[in-house]
């Protein structure tokens, strides 16, 4: 987080600054319970993203990385009813934590889980010839394999299309060299990789750990 727990801003903002669904705060309660609870989205970024997706009139999504389905339930929320997310997760266990509260929010039919490798489960994608037909992709999954997401994302998402990248600033951390870790190397790898791409358009957000997003050009 670039704002700490007890910071008076940050807190103002998690309370004024948008609307939380019932059902989406039950699961945002559920989900703070985790021991991985870090792993999640921060209400505010759910928040965004039901702000962005009709802005950007997205009926086909990816969410590669979706632990307890936080963010899955916040996009269904703010999609038309025949959209489809489909997210890309390694643990069912995680992914289970959601599912009863989709279904409780009646949104359950337009999320589609695969369990599994993510960087195999886009491959499948690419070769089910769904190339440049998905409106809106979140990336938030291991670090090391962000340029890898990056780059699957981009045969996939749609010219016009959002390619969303969570942890981007890493807790402000990326901007000080004498901080160094695996995690870190792999997020500034990343984030000059997209700086120096000519395909797209970006702009990194202050939101949460920081956010990138990506529109295809």
């Amino acid at each position: 987080m670039l704002f700490p727990s007890d910071c008076s801003f940050y807190k103002y903002v998690l309370k004024n600054g948008y609307r939380i669904h019932p059902i989406s705060q039950k699961l945002l309660d559920e989900t703070i319970k985790h021991p991985m609870r870090k792993m999640a989205a921060s209400a505010d970024e759910v928040a965004f993203f039901q702000f962005l997706l009709p802005l950007i009139q997205a009926k086909k999504v990816i969410e590669i990385g979706v632990f307890t389905g936080l963010t899955t339930l916040g996009m269904a929320f703010a999609l038309p009813d025949d959209a489809k997310i489909v997210g890309l997760d390694v643990s069912e266990e995680y992914v289970n934590i959601g599912r009863p509260f989709w279904k409780e929010a009646n949104v359950d039919h337009k999320i589609d889980i695969k369990i599994g490798l993510a960087l195999e489960s886009l491959d499948q994608l690419i070769a089910n010839n769904e190339l440049d037909s998905y409106d809106f992709i979140f990336i938030d999954a291991d670090k090391s394999n962000y340029i890898n997401y990056y780059e699957k994302s981009l045969q996939l998402i749609r010219k016009g299309g959002v390619i969303a990248i969570d942890n981007t600033l890493w807790s402000g951390q990326v901007g000080d060299e004498s901080i160094t870790s695996t995690t870190l190397t792999s997020i500034r790898e990343f984030n000059n990789h997209v700086k120096d791409d000519s395909r797209i358009t970006f702009v990194v957000l202050t939101v949460c750990d920081g956010v990138t997003l990506v529109k295809k050009n």
